[in-house]
């Protein structure tokens, strides 16, 4: 454990260098929120009622949620792992004491924190100041929506996780993991909410991973998701973390036999 928390925070100074990129991506997610705010606060004036659950306030929450967690949870994915089964460096990785999945896992920690604390925090900041935005409505809701971030979080690491690994038997996965983005982008409630979805489309999102990335945990810091709801939110968020971790595992170990089966 000591090892994985040393891992989290070199990944954590890591990306806290690149001072200028935060600040970048912290202005470019605050204009695309007011924006997107102006566009469902005129797509519920003209239905004249609430949509999906969703009220002025919550829509507005809905929207300045996930401009803050654009950055920290990692919707778009990463290629350093493919990277490496091509070039074939992962054999050291695997020499390592510290399982690659972990030592990986720990440094997107440290990556999504120093995201919240540069671009996350500051966004939804500006994002009270300019619009009416609904809170959540206890403590409870406040700790539940940071254990729902800490879940997407690693979600979204371990779903890009297991794309990366299919570079062992494809080498070039450039097709998969845009196809994961695009896919991904729209399931997760990164453009709409999930709950304004034709029942077909809300259907497919609900028995997918992309919803544990963003919505859920948008909804409970929202105030939407309350109460018993929480809880459920909760354990499929976490019933995502084990299946993609596990599926991580199993694929990761069918890579390592192959590689080593090419005399990588």
């Amino acid at each position: 454990m000591k090892t994985f928390w040393l891992l989290v925070r070199a990944g954590f100074r890591r990306h806290s260098t690149y001072r200028l990129a935060l600040l970048a991506g912290m202005t470019t997610n605050s204009v695309f929120g007011i924006i997107r705010a102006y566009i469902l606060l005129a797509a519920l004036a003209s239905a004249g009622a609430s949509i999906g659950g969703y009220d002025a306030s919550m829509a507005v929450a809905f929207v300045w949620w996930g401009q803050a967690l654009l950055g920290t949870v990692n919707l778009w994915g990463f290629a350093e792992v493919k990277d490496r089964v091509r070039t074939g460096d992962i054999a050291i990785d695997f020499l390592r004491p510290l399982d690659p999945q972990l030592a990986y896992l720990a440094g997107d920690l440290g990556r999504a924190g120093i995201n919240l604390i540069g671009r996350g925090i500051p966004a939804i900041l500006l994002g009270a100041l300019l619009f009416d935005i609904a809170w959540p409505p206890s403590g409870l809701s406040w700790a539940a929506g940071a254990v729902s971030v800490l879940l997407a979080v690693i979600v979204a690491f371990a779903g890009n996780f297991v794309i990366n690994l299919l570079a062992f038997w494809l080498v070039e996965i450039r097709g998969i993991t845009l196809l994961w983005m695009i896919t991904g982008g729209l399931l997760c409630g990164l453009y709409l909410p999930v709950p304004w979805f034709p029942d077909w489309l809300r259907t497919v999102a609900t028995w997918s991973p992309f919803p544990s990335m963003l919505q859920q945990p948008i909804d409970i810091l929202a105030g939407r998701v309350v109460g018993a709801g929480i809880a459920t939110s909760l354990a499929i968020q976490l019933f995502w973390v084990t299946a993609l971790l596990a599926l991580g595992q199993v694929v990761l170990r069918a890579g390592r036999r192959r590689l080593e089966v090419q005399g990588g």
